[in-house]
């Protein structure tokens, strides 16, 4: 057994050593014999023992279970693999389509015993592969305006490669603290260097942005969840502001892009939706387009408030917006008096599509959790910036042709026997 000898004073108190992922999937692979005592000390015995222990880098991952006789492995809704034997434990590996996220589940006795949903696999991209790595600047604290005692923080991260001269696109992140560090789990960071090494979005300041607080009290939903241009002023007229004191952004709508997860998400709709000239691209992950800051009339079947459970319908009635929109989420997203956010979300595809919007929906089986979002982050960017041309301030967006002929999204099985 490998152990790390960690020495205070006279005592010395060994702990077992984790092997890096990479190589605990070439033992693996290799049925290394040394494969159990790895996987214990990598892994962790309690997930073990729970079903729930799996590593992975790329595409390739591995599983270990602890069960009376031999386990099957079922990933996502395929058919299940058989187990192999490492000393007292099971494990299976293999390789898991990278992008997107995938769930899985053992099966012991021919029942389920138990597993995970959200484990992302990430592509290259997502990973250091020595580019240039940016700055980040921050946190900084702001004291609102618009928000009467709202008090935030805010970062902004400027690439590597610009000369400091150069007027720069922009795209705003909510919920941003998620985001500041290379080693955070959405990999965020990693993806922006990798991206503009290869060009594959351009020289462009990320402003990440906290959900604001009075005094203890969080504003998190009122800023997101409110259907008004509030936030979207609170960013051009106060936030944005802050950043060009440092480098100098481009103010054209074709040049901003705007990104959230659940509630930040509907926020970010909504800063395009109010202001397309200001905001052009969002980027929209479980996106919360249900209730939540809508408030009825009395008595009545009207509103005093709206909320983001209109978006699918004000789509379709109200004058098509110049925007580009990237949307994803999961069939086991969340379901509560608030609304369905899977049902919501399909809603969103569909009214896009029907009014010709430039859309890209993404779906998979995952629950309230970013993430099928984080691992899919490459792809939304590359697409959300495509043939952008910094000498342009404008474009029209269009519908990919090849979406014309696709029908509209419908959800063809229920999970429950029929």
């Amino acid at each position: 057994m490998r152990v790390l000898l960690v020495c205070a004073a006279a005592t010395c108190i060994a702990y077992a050593e984790k092997v890096p992922v990479p190589k605990l999937i070439e033992m693996a692979q290799k049925r290394d014999p040394a494969l159990e005592q790895a996987l214990r000390d990598t892994l962790g015995a309690e997930a073990i023992s729970k079903g729930t222990a799996v590593a992975g880098e790329g595409a390739e991952f591995v599983w270990a279970v602890e069960a009376p006789t031999e386990p099957w492995l079922q990933i996502n809704e395929t058919a299940p693999f058989h187990a192999y034997k490492a000393g007292g434990i099971w494990f299976y590996q293999g390789q898991l389509k990278t992008g997107t996220s995938h769930r899985f589940n053992w099966i012991v006795n021919g029942k389920p015993f138990a597993g995970r949903n959200d484990i992302p696999a990430f592509g290259p991209e997502s990973y250091d592969h020595g580019a240039p790595q940016g700055k980040m600047h921050g946190p900084f604290e702001h004291a609102s305006s618009l928000y009467a005692g709202m008090k935030t923080n805010f970062w902004f991260y400027v690439p590597a490669q610009h000369d400091n001269i150069a007027t720069l696109p922009v795209m705003v992140w909510q919920d941003g603290e998620k985001y500041v560090d290379h080693e955070k789990p959405a990999r965020l960071l990693w993806v922006l260097d990798n991206l503009t090494a290869q060009k594959k979005i351009p020289l462009m300041v990320s402003v990440f942005i906290s959900p604001g607080k009075v005094g203890e009290r969080p504003l998190r939903s009122v800023e997101y969840d409110t259907v008004n241009d509030t936030y979207t002023r609170y960013l051009l007229e106060e936030i944005l502001q802050q950043v060009e004191k440092t480098v100098k952004l481009r103010k054209d709508g074709y040049s901003r892009a705007i990104a959230g997860e659940s509630s930040g998400a509907v926020c970010a709709f909504t800063a395009a939706w109010f202001k397309p000239d200001e905001f052009s691209r969002v980027l929209s992950r479980i996106g919360t387009y249900t209730s939540i800051q809508w408030k009825p009339k009395q008595g009545g079947l009207g509103s005093d408030l709206d909320g983001g459970n209109i978006y699918p319908f004000a789509i379709r009635k109200q004058p098509k917006r110049n925007i580009r929109v990237w949307l994803s989420d999961g069939a086991n997203d969340l379901e509560n008096n608030h609304g369905s956010w899977p049902l919501q979300n399909v809603q969103m595809a569909n009214s896009l599509k029907m009014r010709e919007y430039d859309f890209a929906f993404r779906w998979s089986l995952g629950t309230h959790n970013t993430s099928h979002g984080n691992a899919e982050l490459p792809e939304a960017l590359t697409w959300l910036w495509r043939e952008y041309d910094p000498a342009k301030t404008s474009q029209q967006f269009m519908m990919d042709p090849a979406e014309n002929d696709k029908p509209q999204f419908r959800i063809v099985k229920l999970n429950r026997e029929q």
